[in-house]
């Protein structure tokens, strides 16, 4: 099979490889890049443990082909944190108990990272919409729902003080 070269930047780095036309995104992080984060659940785009962000978007990544995120910015689970420190929604995750078994995580972080990023301030029925794509066998939601409140409103105190900082 002829392979195709795909240049993407995955965690703001540029990455490039040749692969199969048919690999999937999922299978490209996982297995060419070497990010384990990314989890692949049904494989059917269902449960949504495989998301990542993909332009900005939440995307299921068992349902796109690689070479579709030809040009692409991607941002997978190992991208949230910089220097070392915790994304706040991570953090938020961590402190709110909204991980059990960690396997829905990865794609729970990426749904809550798109809706944060559109919505600094969301309802939870806003919350719930964004995360109704993701699976979790584990937490019941409400912990999940908890700590994407407290995502947010960290988000916002940060911008805030950014805001009131002098020049």
């Amino acid at each position: 099979m002829k392979k195709i070269a795909v240049s993407v930047t995955v965690n703001g780095r540029q990455r490039e490889a040749l692969i199969a036309p048919r690999m999937l995104l999922s299978d490209f992080v996982r297995q060419e890049l070497e990010l384990p984060g990314t989890h692949v659940g049904c494989e059917h785009g269902v449960c949504g443990s495989c998301n990542v962000i993909v332009d900005g978007k939440a995307v299921r990544s068992c349902l796109m082909f690689a070479v579709q995120a030809e040009g692409s910015q991607i941002t997978t689970v190992e991208g949230f944190s910089a220097d070392g420190e915790l994304h706040p929604i991570q953090t938020a995750f961590w402190e709110e108990h909204g991980l059990q078994c960690g396997f829905c995580t990865p794609g729970m972080l990426a749904s809550a990272k798109e809706l944060l990023d559109a919505n600094p301030d969301p309802t939870d029925d806003e919350i719930r919409e964004a995360i109704s794509g993701n699976l979790c066998r584990c937490t019941g939601y409400e912990f999940i729902i908890n700590a994407i409140r407290s995502a947010a409103k960290t988000l916002r105190d940060t911008e805030n003080k950014k805001t009131l900082q002098p020049a």
